[in-house]
Formats: structure tokens, sequence, C-alpha cells
């Protein structure tokens, strides 16, 4: 059993945005009615784009209002959309660039183009994490999102190609002939292979517990030694103290390696790669969930968590107990205080709300 199954069996609120990339559309969507030009045709089966097209003239375009990290507003023109990937760098960040493989913690509104805003993280008041470049957004996302400096502030324009194809998305009340605009702020980006701190303060070790091995700031592997006794509840174990934020109830980025007690390989995602859809996960610390125990542990630590066996309970099926050692990179979502247990944050692309795999 390998620990990210464990994990999205956990009950997660499931949204619908950005859900399922698509390939293939007949027309643009059409401009507000003074518009006197004629609407571009993209084939009955166009793929997506590999790289941002050439610029368009600007007056072509939407307008976006407020700085990074205000929530925008896009003013359309009256002509028709380009009927090609369009990306607009509002303002330039000063951090590193965006590659592919990244998780990008972010803010973004998604309007159709002269129709309505269908999702926006701003009112949530918690930013989103997306992993691009790797199929887990849709197409426009993940070109172009991927070559951009942390801290900018990007607005795409999305042919129906590169956001939903021409099954169009009808839960977010998007049509396959829709041209999508996105005002995206790049708050933070996440590498394949992060890690927790190297400078983090190591612990003392625990005893009769699983043995963890692995240089602090590089992937770390876990074993249990014949005899170590099993958990019977879900314990946290901080080995090395970093020095970020207190972990709180939401989502958080990780990297870990994990086995079961009968030393059988339970996943690890310093080791999948990016390409094969592996680098940092998403885990709930939710009251009641098996990482509540994160709750007040500094981002940057690095940790031992154990998991009882447990029997599946759709399948009956006995499933060992669990060691992983963890490192923990990133908050990503906050869950407001008024929530209810076991209700998750609103974003994620581990849990499938808003930007699922394709």
């Amino acid at each position: 059993m390998r620990l990210r199954v464990l994990v999205l069996a956990l009950p997660l609120a499931v949204g619908v945005l950005l859900a399922g990339c698509g390939s293939g559309s007949d027309t643009t969507s059409s401009p507000s009615a003074s518009a006197s030009t004629t609407a571009a045709t993209l084939g009955p089966t166009v793929p997506a784009a590999t790289a941002v097209a050439a610029a368009v003239p600007a007056d072509q375009l939407p307008t976006a209002s407020g700085a990074f990290g205000e929530k925008p507003t896009i003013t359309f023109p009256s002509s028709y959309p380009p009927p090609s990937l369009q990306r607009v760098i509002l303002s330039e960040g000063t951090g590193p660039v965006t590659q592919s493989g990244d998780w990008l913690i972010t803010n973004y509104l998604g309007q159709v183009w002269g129709g309505s805003v269908f999702d926006n993280s701003y009112d949530r008041g918690a930013t989103s994490a997306f992993q691009i470049g790797v199929g887990k957004v849709v197409p426009g996302w993940d070109v172009g999102l991927v070559g951009v400096p942390v801290g900018s502030r990007v607005m795409l324009s999305l042919p129906p190609a590169d956001g939903y194809g021409s099954k169009g998305n009808s839960s977010a009340g998007i049509t396959g002939t829709d041209t999508l605009v996105f005002v995206v702020d790049i708050v933070d980006a996440v590498g394949a292979a992060a890690s927790g701190q190297a400078d983090a303060e190591v612990q003392p070790a625990p005893a009769n517990a699983p043995q963890v091995s692995g240089d602090l700031g590089g992937p770390a592997t876990v074993s249990v030694p014949a005899g170590t006794p099993e958990p019977t509840t879900p314990t946290v174990t901080v080995l090395a103290k970093g020095t970020g934020a207190p972990i709180q109830l939401g989502q958080v980025l990780v990297q870990y390696s994990a086995v079961t007690w009968t030393g059988e390989d339970a996943g690890s995602t310093w080791t999948t790669g990016a390409a094969a859809g592996g680098g940092p996960q998403e885990l709930p610390v939710a009251t009641g969930g098996p990482f509540e125990g994160l709750t007040g542990v500094p981002l940057g630590s690095r940790v031992l968590v154990q998991i009882p066996g447990q029997t599946d309970a759709s399948t009956g099926q006995a499933q060992p107990a669990i060691a992983a050692v963890v490192d923990v990179l990133v908050q990503t979502t906050v869950t407001p205080a008024t929530a209810t247990s076991g209700s998750a944050a609103p974003s994620s692309a581990a849990s499938g709300s808003v930007a699922p795999t394709s």
C-alpha cells in the first residue's frame, strides 16, 4: 500500500474548477454585441498549444486592474478573442523563474471572455497550489505559467483547446467554445526536488521507533527494525525543527518516503520525479485525520509519521501500519476556523479540487 492511496482515501471537499484538460474545439466564444469582426475559426480538432503564441496587439486583449495580491477586475475589448494562447506579464517579480514540474502557490481569478467570473481565490482569502507542466492543470496553465519569475502577476487568454476543449466544463458554466482569461499572482514556487531546511535543529531521536536516514536538506528514507512496536494511534515526532511558521489545519506541501511495518515500499515523492507525477504532494492536516499531529510543527521541519494499520472500509482488506519520514515545505491553504471537522481547503491539486488530473 502506498501512502498517497491512504491520503486520497481521506474525505476531502471536492471542487470543479480548472478540472479536466481538453483539446479540440470549433470556434472561439463570441464577444460583446457591439463587435463587428468575424469570429476566428479554430478548426474541428485543434491541439493544445505547446508554446505561448506571438503577442497580438494590446487592444485585442483584456486589461486587468489592481496590483499583485489584489483582486483584479478584467475589462474586455469589443473584438473577438484571439484564437491562440496569449500571455501578458502585468507586473514582473524578482523571484526564481518557474519550471515545469514546480508547484506554484498562487492567487488567481478566472473569467469567461466577455462573460462571468467562474472562480477566484481572492474572495476565499487563501492561496491555491498547483503543479504545472505535467498535465495536472489545463494546458494553457501548463504552458503559460512556465518560465515566469515568482512574484509576477500574469494574464493568460486561453482558447478552448488550451482550456477545457470542446466539452467545456458545465459545472463551472464553461462551454466548449468559450475563451477563458485568467489573472494569476505567482506567490511562490516549490521545485520537484525540494526538501526541508538543511539547517533545521536536530531533535533527540525517539527510542524503539522507525529509523530515518538521509541528510537534512535532501532525500530521506525510513526503515522499521524488527521488533519495533506498531503504533495504535497516528503519531508525529519532530526529528529536526525548522524555523518556518507553525502549521495550521488545512493543506501542506511535503516530500515523503514511507514503508509498511512489514518492510514493503509505500512510496516516495523524492524518487518518483515530477515527470511521473512525483515531487512534492499536498497532505490534509485535519482534525481527527492521520496528520493532525503536524499542527504547530514549524515549516521546514523533518518529522516521523507513524500510522496504525487499518481495514479498508470498501474491500475489508487489512492494511499494514506505515512509517513515513516527511519534510514539510509550504502551507498551501488554511482551513477557516468556522469549517466543520473533516472539511478541506477549497483548492488542491492532490485532492482533485481546483486542479485535478487531466
